[in-house]
């Protein structure tokens, strides 16, 4: 199919952006990459009469790491997050998870924050966003406000921006010196989404957990923070009753629908592996 017809805009600046979603309202769409706008366009699911492309929005790219944060603009995409040198030595979890994202040729062009922002479950970032503690910087006409990752997914598609809003970067705190991370990501084929993917984040401190992050991905309406998940390894040496107990409690939480990748049960029951998977891995990336 093609989509519905609609008025194209390229806007230069970010005022001039903010201006037309403020004039256009819920009429309009912006558009990063395009790589899960265009396709529900096509398929009608996605009828906007204005779209919004982002392309020339220089002001929107590039990273930036301080000594305690990392921000990194939203049209970034994720080939460059792979190339920074400097954000791979300080937070390594996000190249890795960027590499696992469809293709090459996808992600020369996808953005972080396409990938963050359209509330597609199936998304990578999302999760990895939720495990960093990451917040969201959101901007309207007149106004501005940080959001937590952990906070901005309501549902399906659905998430805490507003029609006139646009989200503008990312802030992430920095994770500590000899952290353990992983992002672990079961899929059919290149390209494809998760049949299920864990993200994990520890501290470790003589050999015991002094913090974790456990968040799932595609296994419910938005990315699942599995507190409980996490609250089962603190003050454990992250062994293998600890790790089972994590699995139990994100498996809890866990609701995905049948589809081409599995049925519930079987989707439910590859979580808790790339749950085992992800916290194997921080461990021995912690020590």
């Amino acid at each position: 199919m093609i989509p519905a017809p609609f008025a194209y805009h390229r806007p230069r600046s970010l005022d001039e952006t903010l201006g037309l979603l403020a004039h256009h309202g819920e009429d309009a769409r912006v558009v990063a990459g395009g790589h899960s706008l265009i396709p529900m366009m096509k398929l009608r699911l996605a009828r906007p009469e204005h779209l919004v492309d982002l392309q020339d929005l220089e002001e929107l790219r590039g990273i930036r790491t301080d000594p305690d944060t990392v921000i990194i603009g939203a049209m970034t995409t994720q080939h460059e997050l792979i190339g920074s040198e400097p954000l791979t030595a300080r937070c390594p979890i996000l190249r890795e998870t960027a590499l696992q994202i469809a293709d090459p040729q996808v992600r020369y062009c996808g953005t972080l924050g396409g990938n963050i922002a359209n509330g597609d479950p199936g998304n990578d970032m999302p999760a990895v966003m939720m495990a960093l503690d990451a917040r969201y910087r959101l901007k309207r006409p007149g106004a501005e406000r940080e959001v937590a990752a952990r906070e901005f997914y309501r549902g399906v598609y659905a998430t805490a921006l507003q029609p006139d809003e646009i989200l503008v970067s990312i802030s992430i705190p920095m994770p500590t010196e000899g952290h353990g991370y992983a992002y672990e990501k079961q899929k059919r084929k290149v390209g494809d989404y998760a049949t299920a993917a864990a993200a994990a984040m520890l501290t470790v401190s003589n050999g015991v957990c002094a913090s974790a992050a456990i968040v799932l991905t595609n296994v419910g309406e938005t990315p699942l923070f599995a507190k409980d998940a996490g609250d089962a390894v603190l003050g454990t040496t992250v062994d293998d009753a600890a790790i089972s107990e994590a699995v139990r409690h994100a498996r809890a939480i866990a609701n995905p629908p049948a589809d081409g990748h599995g049925s519930v049960e079987f989707r439910t029951h590859i979580a808790g592996v790339m749950v085992r998977r992800a916290l194997m891995r921080a461990k021995e990336r912690a020590a």
